[in-house]
């Protein structure tokens, strides 16, 4: 298993390294990558407060790529460091999307078995917000990266349409780009759409697209509220797709989670106070897509977050959502399960299950209370297993589910 860390020797600087566990005799060995010099005190990854976006690994698991940021504040750009995953060994490093008038936001990343790597991002048109005059203020555009040449294409979709968010899928070196649209503004979220990608040509065209169904709204509203907005066509806003999984049948699994971030004022007493930023990780939409690209069914978790809290995975032809929640679940009266954490609770671990056909069943893993926190979010399902690490501070501790 490995492990990849950020080390900050002083505000400018960081190393990452590459740790390497032996579950089998628990030998432990620790590897640098590479260092980077910032400007101010920057991050070296895109996307830390909802998806990690830095790190991916090639379907035969040979090679594996970091993307780091080189945002400064009159230009930015990116660099991918692609490595031997068994000697570790640096493959190629290569810049990409260099640009000192237009503003690019890392989204996605993969590569593939002959290490070519597909980064996927939104170049702003003006200035570095999403939206404009309510329409979309950005261009998703796919990379092709190799150790010998960039090659950039945008995605369209339509004019009356926007793209709100997208992820690679990455199946036997298969790609495709999922993820979902509105018919009203940026942000919003009317259904979900496939493009599938000619790799060897950069070529790309739409496969399908689909509306969201009324049980999605069902999971989240009450039956009365779920009916209305269904009928009057109201989209939902703020979601971003996190897991594309696809099982041993041909079946693609679409997860995506509500993000959205607020400010609120903090009193001190006094008349003094500030504000504080809060991060909101809440509904989380499920989608499944058979083997033909067609919607089978699709569910939501009624949830509430103030973290990064989930991780999801396929075992028995089922999917898992494993998550910390509060330590007793509320149920609604009309059926519906609200996952959250009230203010004095204590917090458990969850696994929840659906079935092939979209039943969910919700299975508590263990009372956080009296043992060690485990981050889901931080986990990896692989070799039919899923292993996670505790919460940061003192030792690290592992967590597998088999």
């Amino acid at each position: 298993m490995k492990v990849f860390t950020v080390f900050s020797p002083s505000k400018k600087e960081r190393i990452v390294y590459c740790h390497e566990f032996n579950i089998i005799d628990g030998s432990h060995k620790k590897t640098k990558l590479f260092r980077i010099e910032l400007e101010k005190n920057r991050s070296i990854f895109s996307g830390e407060n909802k998806r990690e976006t830095g790190f991916a690994m090639s379907p035969n698991g040979k090679y594996f790529v970091v993307s780091t940021d080189n945002i400064k504040k009159h230009s930015n750009s990116y660099t991918v460091h692609v490595y031997d995953s068994e000697s570790l060994n640096l493959i190629y490093k290569v810049n990409y999307q260099e640009n000192t008038d237009k503003f690019y936001e890392a989204n996605d990343l993969s590569i593939d078995d002959n290490a070519n790597v597909y980064a996927l991002g939104k170049l702003y048109l003006e200035g570095r917000s999403q939206k404009k005059e309510g329409k979309a203020n950005y261009d998703f555009v796919l990379n092709k990266i190799s150790d010998s040449e960039v090659i950039t294409q945008t995605i369209n979709f339509s004019k009356e349409e926007h793209i709100s968010s997208l992820i690679i899928s990455n199946i036997k070196n298969q790609i495709r780009l999922l993820g979902f649209y509105s018919e009203e503004r940026a942000g919003k979220i009317k259904g979900a759409l496939i493009f599938n990608v000619d790799t060897a040509n950069m070529q790309i065209s739409q496969n399908k697209s689909f509306k969201l169904p009324e049980a999605v709204y069902k999971d989240l509203y009450n039956e009365n509220k779920a009916k209305r907005k269904k009928n009057k066509g109201k989209e939902l806003s703020s979601y971003y797709v996190d897991y594309v999984i696809d099982d041993n049948k041909g079946n693609t699994y679409l997860l995506a989670e509500e993000f959205f971030i607020t400010t609120v004022y903090v009193s001190t007493g006094a008349g003094g106070g500030y504000m504080q930023t809060v991060y909101h990780y809440n509904n989380v939409l499920v989608l499944k897509l058979n083997a033909a690209n067609e919607l089978e069914w699709a569910r939501s978790i009624f949830k509430r977050d103030q973290v990064p809290s989930y991780n999801a995975f396929i075992k028995n032809d089922e999917l898992h959502v494993i998550l910390n929640s509060g330590k007793n679940l509320t149920e609604k009266e009309d059926g519906r399960v609200k996952v959250s954490k009230g203010l004095f609770e204590s917090s458990s671990l969850y696994d929840i299950v659906f079935s092939d056909s979209g039943e969910v069943s919700y299975n508590k893993i263990q009372d956080n209370k009296g043992n060690t926190f485990y981050m889901p979010y931080f986990g990896v399902y692989n070799g039919e297993r899923f292993i996670t690490i505790s919460r940061s501070g003192g030792k690290k501790q592992f967590l597998i589910l088999e």
